[in-house]
């Protein structure tokens, strides 16, 4: 079960809940990882991106602090937020300390 304190309490939930589909899901995340040809750090900026157009807010510190530690900038991480939230029509920009 995962532990790390940068992911969202419906994660958390997840696991603690339903933790052979956490493992499962775990697992698959973690071969399409190893399958993808992108770097971390422009695969951490993608997540971001895709996050934000779909309103997954949740999950945007947990993936800022991966794209920071994979050498993604301050002003990186901004542009592939605001390009997930062009997608989708700004509503909103959320509070994220890690971000801004």
């Amino acid at each position: 079960m995962m532990t790390n304190k940068a992911v969202s309490n419906a994660f958390h939930t997840f696991t603690k809940e339903a933790p052979e589909y956490a493992s499962a899901w775990s697992e698959t995340v973690g071969k399409l990882d190893k399958a993808s040809v992108l770097d971390k750090k422009t695969q951490e900026l993608a997540y971001l991106a895709v996050l934000a157009a779909v309103r997954l807010e949740s999950g945007i510190p947990f993936h800022v602090k991966q794209a920071k530690e994979y050498g993604a900038s301050r002003e990186e991480i901004i542009s592939a937020v605001l390009i997930g939230y062009l997608l989708s029509g700004i509503q909103f920009l959320p509070p994220c300390p890690l971000l801004w």
